[in-house]
């Protein structure tokens, strides 16, 4: 299959709606490859996972075929640690070029100016393509956005299940009404979403009405749920190749609305847990 792809920002650039986290890769070169055979040719990583040398392993003989996006620490947005960073990023990818370069997080002391400007230098020197954040709340990408002299800020990476919207619901709005992409991680909450079923049967309940009415697995459902926005995309993380067509198929189709508010009111929004913020 072929995953349907939703554009990144506003760039032009056409990137899959269901694309392979790395976080926790171990290195495995059948599951980049059986993404990239479903469509799923974004591999998002970063510095902090320590993952990009197996993914650069892996992309080693088809790079151009994928789409890759990596994210630099809160620790290293001084304009000198930002710079060494992202050579660092480039040199164990084996890269020429970062497709999509983040912000892991905000930082509470580093000024965004000085941290945008070295990203403009970066894109300059044709070592970064496109420019995004990870954990952004709404006024800090206006705040990145207004610092960025090269483009725009085309992507925001943030925490989103149907389990936890929370953050998602006030950023999402945003990113819509100015064409930016919204990635979604942790969307199957990081496995721990067979343990919220089991723990809730009204849930449970809905959730098997709703695999038989589309004729998907509950994984595929609960990731199709955050993709209903046009913005959004999701990067599961997978270690078992034969797992990734069925992440792919989560992809190129649609909950109807009565079936996404039936699961959102079951599962409840119980905020974040699992990550930073």
């Amino acid at each position: 299959m072929t995953v349907d792809t939703k554009p990144l920002g506003r760039t032009g650039v056409q990137v899959p709606e269901i694309g392979l986290g790395t976080w926790n890769y171990q290195g495995d070169p059948a599951v980049v490859h059986a993404a990239l055979e479903q469509g799923s040719f974004l591999l998002d990583t970063a510095e902090s996972y320590g993952t990009e040398s197996q993914v650069g392993q892996a992309i080693a003989d088809n790079r151009d075929a994928y789409f890759v996006a990596t994210k630099v620490s809160a620790s290293h947005f001084r304009r000198a640690d930002l710079l060494k960073s992202a050579d660092a990023s480039l040199g164990k990818l084996g890269i020429d070029t970062i497709d999509l370069y983040q912000l892991h997080s905000p930082s509470a002391t580093i000024p965004i100016a000085e941290t945008m400007a070295a990203m403009d230098e970066l894109v300059g020197a044709g070592k970064v393509r496109h420019v995004g954040v990870s954990n952004f709340s709404v006024d800090e990408m206006q705040a990145a956005e207004n610092a960025l002299q090269s483009g725009s800020v085309v992507e925001n990476q943030i925490k989103f299940s149907m389990w936890d919207h929370g953050f998602a619901d006030t950023v999402i709005p945003y990113c819509e009404e100015n064409g930016v992409t919204v990635l979604a991680y942790s969307s199957l909450e990081q496995g721990r979403f067979e343990a919220e079923l089991k723990s809730k049967p009204k849930l449970a309940e809905v959730m098997a009405r709703v695999c038989v009415e589309t004729g998907k697995t509950p994984a595929q459902v609960i990731m199709n749920w955050v993709l209903r926005s046009p913005v959004v995309i999701t990067i599961p993380q997978t270690n078992r190749a034969e797992r990734v067509p069925e992440n792919a198929g989560a992809a190129g189709w649609r909950l109807t609305d009565e079936q996404h508010s039936d699961l959102a009111a079951a599962a409840g929004n119980h905020g974040a847990r699992y990550w930073w913020r």
